[in-house]
């Protein structure tokens, strides 16, 4: 019996002592961010660990410079205000063209609402399977968290998406209600599709059923509860931003008019015309056109996307 003990005490003493050894090799616990330095945060990984890094200096668009796109911006705006009022509010995934503002809508929303206690967390693609981690150090918080994950989509073979899945909805622990997650894609359904896919397809009666892989993909999309569709615009809504962007700069409304050939060739070359593109357009018109001091100071006050 004796021997027993003592055969258990030093392989306890052991153990203890590899534990030891171990434990630097830990990834530490992830620090609680200073919540009154920020209104925005970026999810950051160092080794194994992760933290939530504030954004001293977010863009300070507002959800008035954003033109052309009404519709969206009523429906996520007033989703956004169900959510910071504590009312039922939907998972967001924002989809179309490029430049189209679907990443500025977003941001004007957090300078909208920060004063009702929003705050932002940015999540790269690549660290989406610290979602539950993200959750687990905002979960309790007096504040409405939107998770932001911006330009998303997924290979082929990408397994990080089940991660999204799961706190979409897809997990017997329920995400907690003051976190939603707004996402940007080119792609409606975040992922490739491909031809052979579809041949998977079959007929049953009078109705198709798509394949188990497209079946997969359409999923994830379906887990968001709004989705908002965004679309090129026309040569008379590119305009109509760029003369916004030129009077943000303080150009005068003959200026604007005489600036329309140029900001259409701006256009032409880029081979786009969409609300980045006329920003882009619009500081480097107003910017070699205006003296140095003027440009700095309507600069400063313009809000860019």
């Amino acid at each position: 019996m004796s021997d027993s003990l003592s055969q258990l005490a030093s392989f306890l003493s052991r153990a203890e002592q590899l534990l030891d050894r171990l434990a630097p090799l830990l990834p530490p616990a992830s620090a609680a961010p200073d919540w009154q330095a920020a209104v925005a945060f970026r999810w950051r990984k160092r080794g194994h660990a992760g933290h939530l890094h504030p954004i001293l200096r977010t863009p300070s668009i507002r959800l008035a410079d954003l033109q052309d796109i009404d519709d969206q911006k009523a429906r996520i705006d007033a989703n956004t205000r169900q959510f910071v009022h504590g009312r039922p509010a939907n998972n967001v995934l924002l989809t179309g063209a490029r430049g189209s503002g679907k990443s500025s809508l977003i941001k004007a929303l957090l300078n909208e609402y920060a004063n009702n206690g929003l705050r932002l967390i940015e999540v790269e693609k690549g660290d989406l399977v610290d979602l539950p981690e993200i959750i687990e150090l905002v979960d309790g918080r007096p504040e409405r968290f939107v998770v932001f994950c911006d330009d998303l989509s997924f290979d082929a073979g990408d397994a990080t998406y089940k991660a999204l899945k799961v706190v979409l909805d897809g997990s017997l622990s329920a995400a907690p209600d003051n976190v939603l997650i707004y996402a940007t894609s080119n792609r409606r359904h975040l992922m490739p599709e491909y031809f052979e896919e579809n041949l998977e397809s079959h007929r049953v009666g009078e109705e198709i059923h798509p394949g188990e892989a497209i079946e997969e993909k359409i999923s994830l999309s379906e887990r968001f509860g709004l989705w908002l569709s965004f679309y090129p615009f026309d040569q008379d809504a590119y305009l109509t931003i760029a003369a916004h962007w030129l009077r943000s700069f303080g150009c005068s409304e003959a200026e604007i008019a005489a600036a329309e050939r140029d900001a259409l060739n701006w256009a032409l070359m880029r081979g786009s015309r969409s609300g980045r593109v006329a920003w882009q357009f619009a500081k480097d018109w107003a910017g070699t056109r205006q003296p140095a001091e003027e440009t700095s100071h309507h600069a400063s006050q313009a809000k860019h996307p």
